[in-house]
């Protein structure tokens, strides 16, 4: 980590009285490994955060985006303007989505979450059941800090300090029963939609009990409540599939996504909403308008990384091999579990993991999961602190051979506490 000057960049997420002066600084991508400006060479275990699915340093990006930049840059697409690489993305996300679907495109995840949670919101205005405002979603979720986005977080320490927040409620993340139970008590008849991660991300890295994710649509049916899977960590192959969520084989009322949409090249998100939810706001002229929208929605240079990254994603067969290499990435670290101060090693539903310490180990030192962290990375891996552990989720470009380095960085880290 580079000691000097104090920045004035201030970072997310950061104890900024520790970052001050103490910036790693990487200048440079190529594949599954990124430089420092010190020319040390690392393993991005992290595929940066989450999202760079194919690796960094593509040349195949920056030639769509420098293309699209002789037609035009960007264009504001409110009212009636669009760009022809607008409407081939939205055109092709919707024809790689599980269900029928019109695409609401956003800068990234964070808006993705919000325009989600007022979609639901209008659309039941629209439909004449104003009083379906209800927002639910799970412990440990993780939907971005936007305004709907912090409050539907079920990371409790990512919501403290903000004052009032949109009327949410969080239920257990891996109970059936206790969603039900929350529906009846608040009432079907308020609750707008559910939201929930097919494998839940930054929050732990928490895959989905066997029958949680089709259990969760039938009871959004039931209930006529919205079911909105949140697949922005999930989708364009992480979990071996365009969305994630359709490796459960259901059909959600929307999905968010953002991330390796581009692989992060450029900042895009949206959400794919289905038809029935689109109904009331495409069906005639003169009905009701979504007044929702960011300024730089369907940016043109952003919709062109993304139909770059996605042709890459397909041609190399990128997409499957999430769901190939996600048995790999747990067999090499699931030794890990061996050591009396890890208590569990998650993973097996996509090409994402995480090492959670013991509680005893984070009691006596609770630094230990920074100290791993930057075990880690003195051995040229990063990888990700979350809560009560570590985190990975490497590019899937990525080889059994860059899965034992992971191994090797995390036990030499915690071996040295």
């Amino acid at each position: 980590m580079d000691k000097g000057e104090q920045t004035r960049l201030w970072h997310p997420f950061a104890d900024m009285g520790a970052v001050r002066d103490r910036e790693l600084v990487i200048v440079r991508g190529e594949d599954v490994w990124v430089y420092d400006r010190d020319g040390r060479r690392y393993f991005d275990a992290t595929a940066s955060l989450w999202y760079s699915n194919i690796g960094h340093g593509r040349p195949e990006i920056a030639a769509a985006v420098a293309a699209q930049f002789q037609q035009i840059e960007a264009y504001s697409a409110f009212g009636d303007f669009a760009t022809p690489v607008a409407r081939e993305l939205a055109g092709t996300l919707a024809d790689l989505a599980p269900m029928p679907s019109r695409i609401f495109l956003t800068t990234g995840g964070g808006e993705a979450i919000d325009s989600a949670a007022k979609i639901a919101v209008r659309y039941w205005s629209a439909s004449g059941q104003s009083e379906r405002t209800l927002l639910i979603s799970r412990t440990a979720g993780y939907h971005g800090t936007n305004g709907f986005g912090t409050a539907l977080g079920g990371i409790a320490a990512n919501r403290e300090g903000f004052g009032p927040l949109v009327e949410t409620v969080q239920v257990p993340h891996d109970s059936l029963e206790a969603l039900e139970d929350a529906i009846a008590r608040a009432g079907a008849e308020r609750v707008a939609a559910v939201f929930v991660e097919p494998v839940i991300g930054a929050g732990g890295v928490y895959p989905p009990l066997p029958g949680y994710i089709s259990g969760v649509a039938e009871i959004c049916r039931r209930s006529g409540a919205l079911f909105v899977a949140d697949s922005v960590i999930c989708g364009f192959g992480r979990l071996g599939t365009w969305f994630g969520v359709e490796r459960f084989g259901v059909q959600p009322d929307m999905i968010t996504f953002a991330k390796g949409v581009t692989s992060g090249y450029l900042p895009l998100g949206g959400v794919v909403v289905s038809e029935r939810v689109a109904a009331p706001f495409w069906s005639a002229p003169g009905g009701p308008t979504l007044r929702h929208g960011a300024t730089y929605s369907a940016h043109a240079a952003c919709c062109a990384a993304a139909l770059a990254n996605i042709g890459l994603l397909e041609r190399e067969g990128l997409v499957a091999r999430g769901q190939e290499l996600e048995g790999v990435l747990l067999d090499a670290l699931a030794p890990l579990a061996a050591d009396d101060r890890v208590a569990e090693v998650r993973g097996g539903v996509g090409t994402l993991a995480a090492v959670e310490l013991s509680a005893e180990l984070l009691r006596s030192r609770p630094g230990a999961v920074g100290e791993v962290v930057m075990g880690a990375r003195e051995r040229g891996v990063l990888v990700r602190g979350l809560g009560a552990g570590i985190a990975v989720s490497p590019p899937l470009t990525a080889t059994p051979e860059h899965f034992a380095l992971i191994h090797a960085a995390v036990s030499g880290a915690i071996a040295a506490l």
